[in-house]
């Protein structure tokens, strides 16, 4: 028999009725946004602009793809 897990946040977004999820996910939706243009702030100030370019490029690549690997590679080569 497999056991089935969930995480702590699984588990509170499920015991939460449909008008507070929708602002669980757009809490969360507004952290990330925040956090990735804080991150493309920083990679500008901190890379020239053709390494900058091309770590945004993959950054958003990886999203798209749902492989942070992808950016972590990028990272660790590019700089």
């Amino acid at each position: 028999m497999k056991l089935s897990t969930k995480t702590i946040l699984d588990e509170l977004t499920d015991g939460l009725p449909s008008h507070n999820r929708n602002l669980l996910v757009e809490s969360r939706g507004n952290h990330i946004i925040t956090g990735a243009i804080n991150l493309l702030n920083s990679i500008r100030e901190n890379y020239g602009d053709d390494v900058a370019g091309e770590m945004e490029r993959r950054l958003i690549n990886s999203i798209r793809s749902q492989d942070p690997q992808k950016f972590s590679r990028a990272a660790r080569r590019l700089s």
